[in-house]
């Protein structure tokens, strides 16, 4: 009988190797292939790094990124092994890459950072005008930071400073080795009016100075990065600064810092003056002696279309500030999805244990020195949104504008503070829970505030507004502090204020308190005041036809319009 001719019988065994044959030539030249195009390799050993951390790796290292650039393709790569190393200089089109066991050490030798640029920018990694660079890797960078301990001469404006000296205590503090004779602190990385920069991955740990600091660049990427420096010691060591740059994203980050972790600015020292605008941070972890999150004091030109979302900031002195002394604006800022967890640090750090912190203010009145004639005015700070945030703090959120220059367009929604102390601190200035003066256009929407324990004997109300125009209070949850019994919601000098679906909670003694001969227009409706003792209390500069009162749940035999004697 013949073999079957069925196209699905297997081929005779003499005809399989005619397939076999050209599949092994095609998958061995798409293997060359793919090798031929693979971008090259160069391994800074092959231009002469010993890997030893003793000798000076800074030559290979710079010759293997000269001839990776020259090739406008390619990685730089440091293999296992300890480098050190002074300025590096970054080309375009280069990717530098610290294998999982690589540690490359800033120089502890200042000369190694006085090359041709001015002082403050020096830094181990160092470009400007560079575009299409990746700095990655599971390596680690370590600046080698140190401390010094000592009477402090140095600090002038500390309340907390202050305070101590009041109790008599020597006042010591830390500054980086050689303050203040040596001048030059390196940073980390410092690049300039570049475009298209991915940090990926790598440890950037014991920075001297800020860790990486961004000016006029675009479209930059952080991604994965642990940037650590001593909580206790590391003053000055930033995490990401960014001054006059755009469209950048922080994410999967973990910052521990001894200063602030991310800074925006808009500065006067490298260049033209830029806004710092469209920038998101997103599934962070932040701690800092100072701040999670600062808009810093020296913002000139604007802050603007900032997003922080979805991440934890926990140990930290503040959680974000927004600060502008130069004139400069903050406009445009989301901060959603958060997790706050303040504590107090040593008297040097700014900060109160305070979630929040706003305020603006003429750079005299900063400083708290005579106005010059050249001051310029107060600057601005418009449209921020505060949304589905739990906040545990030390110290009250003082969210304060500037008699010239109001806060405009504030909204609080679905935010809950805890306010708790620490009985052993030396100073401790909080009093209300969230603290709002000179504003206008506020909404807060679901509001809820507890006291924590231990107390602290000057607490007092949940919610202080004053000088605040046109504010809607809906859902707020709220007491003031037992000890003071003071009222929950304070509203002095306050202007169309809508409060409604407020809830008085058990053992409430004052609601509400409204006082002040500008409070006006006052709607208080559709709200719950059965635990309270006493619903509100109007001053009697508060005139009757400016309150109105609607659909609201009294505990029995309440005056509603009691005012005092």
């Amino acid at each position: 009988m013949r073999p079957s001719t069925s196209l699905h019988c297997a081929p005779p065994l003499s005809w399989r190797p005619r397939i076999f044959v050209p599949l092994v030539l095609i998958v061995a030249l798409l293997v060359l292939h793919s090798s031929v195009l693979a971008a090259p390799i160069f391994n800074v050993k092959d231009f002469g790094a010993s890997g030893i951390k003793s000798d000076d790796a800074r030559p290979a290292i710079q010759k293997a990124i000269d001839a990776c650039a020259a090739i406008r393709d390619g990685t730089v790569l440091l293999p296992a092994g300890e480098y050190t190393s002074g300025t590096l200089r970054l080309r375009s089109h280069i990717r530098i890459e610290l294998a999982e066991g690589a540690t490359l050490f800033a120089s502890t030798n200042p000369a190694a950072f006085a090359f041709e640029t001015v002082s403050v920018q020096a830094a181990l990694f160092f470009g400007d005008q560079i575009e299409n660079v990746i700095i990655e890797g599971k390596g680690t960078i370590h600046g080698q930071a140190e401390y010094d301990w000592r009477e402090d001469d140095y600090e002038r404006t500390f309340s907390h400073k202050e305070s101590m000296i009041k109790l008599g205590k020597r006042l010591w503090r830390t500054f980086p080795k050689g303050f203040p004779q040596r001048t030059l602190f390196p940073r980390l990385a410092w690049i300039g009016r570049s475009k298209d920069i991915r940090f990926n991955g790598l440890k950037w740990i014991h920075s001297p100075s800020w860790a990486i600091n961004l000016y006029a660049c675009e479209r930059v990427r952080f991604d994965g990065l642990y940037v650590h420096s001593s909580l206790k010691e590391g003053v000055w060591a930033d995490g990401i600064d960014l001054d006059g740059c755009k469209d950048i994203t922080i994410t999967n980050c973990r910052i521990e810092t001894g200063d602030d972790c991310i800074v925006f600015i808009s500065s006067n020292v490298w260049g033209p003056i830029l806004p710092c605008e469209n920038i998101t941070v997103s599934n962070c972890v932040l701690s800092s002696a100072s701040a999670g999150v600062k808009f810093s004091e020296g913002n000139w030109n604007g802050i603007r279309n900032i997003r922080v979302t979805d991440s934890v900031l926990t140990n930290v002195n503040r959680g974000f500030v927004f600060s502008t002394t130069q004139g400069g604006d903050i406009s445009n800022v989301v901060l959603s999805n958060l997790t706050i967890h303040c504590n107090r640090f040593d008297w040097f750090w700014a900060g109160d244990g305070q979630p929040f912190h706003f305020r603006i203010t003429r750079l005299s009145e900063f400083t708290k020195e005579a106005p010059k004639p050249d001051e310029r005015p107060p600057g601005a700070i418009r449209n921020v949104t505060i949304r589905n945030v739990i906040a545990h703090g030390k110290g009250t959120s003082r969210i304060h504008g500037h008699a010239e220059n109001w806060i405009e367009g504030l909204t609080f929604e679905n935010v809950k503070f805890t306010l708790s102390t620490d009985p052993a601190v030396h100073f401790d200035y909080a009093d209300h829970a969230l603290d709002l003066r000179r504003a206008r256009n506020v909404a807060i929407r679901g509001l809820e505030v507890e006291w924590g324990t231990p107390s602290f004997p000057a607490w007092q109300s949940a919610l202080f507004t004053e000088d605040v125009e046109n504010i809607s209070v809906d859902r707020f949850m709220g007491s003031g502090h037992s000890t003071s019994n003071s009222p929950a919601l304070v509203l002095q000098n306050v202007q169309r204020a809508v409060i409604t679906r407020a809830q008085a909670q058990e053992g409430t003694s004052l609601f509400l308190k409204a006082s002040g001969p500008r409070t006006s227009r006052i709607q208080i409706r559709d709200s719950d005041f059965t635990q309270a003792t006493t619903p509100f209390l109007f001053d009697t500069n508060v005139a009757s036809r400016e309150i109105q009162l609607e659909n609201n749940l009294m505990p029995p035999a309440t005056n509603p319009g009691a005012k005092p004697k």
